[in-house]
């Protein structure tokens, strides 16, 4: 078994909240554009299936039933449209609300995984210290 390379693993990460935050700001931005179509990206998930050996594809372990399944790579999709919102007169898709919860979940988990990292490079220095 392979280790896990964390910080490979995080920079990963990043480099898809920052694909997600950039079609994000970019329905916001068309939000009044006759026609347009909301995008969203593709989940972390396939991210997560190039990590680890060729037999279990990368996938995490669920080693407790109270786990998590995998998080959510960074090819652009069209995003699904909510019956609630539906299309508006001028043929677009983007919701303003669903669009800035978007935001607010791309900030959390940059968040996260900067506090993740912050704390993993904190813990190592301390095992190189005398």
């Amino acid at each position: 078994m392979q280790p896990i390379q964390l910080f490979q693993l995080a920079s990963s990460q990043a480099h898809w909240l920052s694909v997600r935050q950039s079609v994000v700001s970019g329905n916001i931005a068309n939000a009044n554009t006759p026609g347009f179509v909301a995008r969203d990206v593709e989940p972390f998930a396939k991210v997560l299936e190039s990590f680890g050996t060729p037999g279990n594809a990368g996938r995490m372990a669920a080693t407790h039933p109270m786990h998590f399944s995998d998080g959510a790579s960074g090819s652009v999709r069209t995003a699904q449209t909510s019956p609630d919102i539906g299309v508006s007169p001028s043929g677009n898709t983007v919701s303003l609300e669903q669009e800035l919860m978007n935001a607010g979940e791309v900030r959390r988990a940059y968040e996260l995984n900067t506090g993740l990292v912050k704390s993993f490079h904190r813990m190592m220095l301390m095992t190189v210290r005398k």
